[in-house]
């Protein structure tokens, strides 16, 4: 299975850099030069030259990419790594791959949903749930909301705060009238 570590974002200076928005937790490690990741959708082999942070954002240079042109070819490509060789993770932390089709319960067992994506922000990660009723839902991927996570068992507990799903359900379809 393949693990999605960033994409590339836009050119930066005429030399080839490249932009990355950064999904992984040691960046410096997945970027060190002579990595080689694979660029998707077209699966070609990109390795890395060099990596500097630059005012916040990681910038790489990748073999054979040549000036602003070669970096702008490369724009909006996923980087993704082979699971096989990107490592286990620490005690409470999961690739995307590993929390995508578990179902969401509430404490009392009472089913949400399922999750459907990992949405990766600035600073935290939201799960994506495809409600029961149709909608969609997006849950804070905190400990404080998402206190249980079992892989083995195929779900994860919420604890949402009063009206964290009753906002979401605003967006949803109305009932038919069979489930009315």
């Amino acid at each position: 299975m393949e693990l999605v570590v960033g994409r590339i974002g836009r050119p930066h200076g005429v030399r080839g850099e490249v932009s990355v928005d950064v999904r992984t937790d040691d960046p410096d490690q997945r970027y060190a030069p002579g990595t080689v990741l694979t660029g998707d959708p077209s699966r070609r082999a990109l390795t890395v030259v060099s990596s500097r942070w630059h005012h916040g954002r990681l910038l790489v240079l990748f073999e054979g990419s040549v000036g602003r042109e070669g970096a702008e070819a490369l724009r909006g490509e996923l980087l993704v790594v082979d699971s096989a060789t990107a490592g286990s993770t620490e005690p409470g932390e999961y690739w995307d791959h590993q929390l995508v089709g578990l179902g969401v319960l509430r404490r009392d067992g009472s089913r949400v949903g399922e999750i459907i994506e990992v949405i990766h922000l600035p600073g935290s990660e939201v799960l994506a749930v495809r409600r029961e009723n149709g909608g969609e839902a997006l849950i804070p991927f905190v400990e404080a909301i998402v206190p249980i996570v079992d892989l083995e068992a195929g779900h994860v507990v919420i604890d949402p705060p009063d009206g964290l799903l009753e906002i979401n359900d605003a967006a949803a379809p109305p009932p038919s009238p069979a489930e009315s």
